[in-house]
């Protein structure tokens, strides 16, 4: 995954007054230092933030990346079947601080984005990683493509 950010972060929650309720959110990520990619989207995320305060209450998550701010789309739109872009659906999880997963997403994340490094230390940042269950993947017309989260994460160039 080569892209630095996505729009489309998506989790859902509970909420007093309505049944259920949904929310998009613009979110950085990484899937591991440059060149190095695993597949595995990481986050760092405040709970000040509906992202990160809805997955401590309910994981269910997805994520979509387009191909589109690659610039190799041409001048297709977005939404064009041919400018591929996948979802990967799952929960949203909270890593454990000082864990060895917590310091690879650091890693991942902080070579990508710099300014993460000094974000406010009392605004409860964390680091979250999408445990990914499903995949939709469109990249040309006919309908999606079917692909399993194991050919996902073992894909060979």
């Amino acid at each position: 995954m080569y892209n630095d950010f996505q729009v489309s972060g998506f989790s859902c929650y509970s909420h007093a007054l309505m049944h259920h309720l949904c929310f998009r959110n613009v979110v950085s990520y990484s899937d591991g230092l440059p060149g190095e990619g695993s597949g595995i989207p990481y986050f760092y995320l405040t709970t000040l933030d509906p992202t990160a305060k809805n997955a401590l209450q309910d994981q269910r998550s997805s994520f979509t990346i387009s191909e589109y701010p690659l610039g190799s789309c041409g001048k297709k739109d977005p939404e064009n079947p041919s400018c591929a872009k996948v979802t990967l659906t799952g929960k949203l999880k909270v890593l454990k601080e000082n864990s060895k997963e917590a310091e690879i997403a650091k890693s991942a994340l902080f070579a990508k984005h710099q300014e993460m490094k000094g974000w406010p230390k009392g605004h409860n940042f964390q680091f979250f990683k999408l445990d990914i269950v499903d995949i939709f993947l469109i990249n040309w017309f006919g309908g999606p493509k079917p692909l399993t989260v194991d050919q996902y994460l073992h894909y060979k160039v």
